[in-house]
């Protein structure tokens, strides 16, 4: 997957930036596995921390405050700033539960927010409920976000 990932991504001369907190450079690690990655593949955040999200990608304490860090809020904010911080122009943004910790009724372990962004303003979010050891929902994270980006490529306009 993310083999076509940088096939699609080449093909419109579009970079990637990723900004990940509970896949922890999975999908960073996925893409540079792939010889020529970095003609597609501009940079990665690793921001696990919330003062990391808020100061490497400007994430707003009032939405972490109210949100929390796992939250679709905070996956489109997340997204939205690796953007500004890079020379990209699509995002993946992932923020969970991994557990086998941390999880509550409202949010289980395994809870994860996705946000995806093109810089002509197309944007996804999504939120998945994955089971699983921690390995396990890490896994099937970085699979919906390299899925995510297809999908964004898919529905971009070739001359954004």
């Amino acid at each position: 997957m993310a083999v076509k990932t940088g096939q699609n991504l080449a093909a419109h001369s579009w970079m990637l930036v990723t900004a990940e907190s509970c896949t922890g450079g999975w999908v960073g690690q996925a893409i540079t596995a792939i010889p020529g990655s970095s003609a597609w593949y501009e940079r990665g955040f690793i921001t696990y921390s919330n003062a990391s999200k808020h100061e490497m990608l400007g994430v707003r304490q009032t939405t972490l405050d109210q949100y929390g860090a796992v939250s679709p809020q905070t996956a489109t904010e997340m997204a939205a700033g690796a953007l500004n911080r890079s020379r990209a122009h699509i995002s993946v943004a992932i923020t969970g539960i991994a557990g086998p910790d941390g999880g509550t009724a409202a949010k289980p372990v395994g809870m994860v927010c996705f946000g995806w962004m093109h810089r002509n303003g197309l944007a996804r979010q999504e939120t998945h409920y994955f089971h699983g050891n921690r390995e396990a929902i890490r896994g099937q994270a970085v699979i919906i976000a390299l899925q995510g980006i297809l999908n964004l490529i898919d529905e971009t306009p070739l001359t954004a």
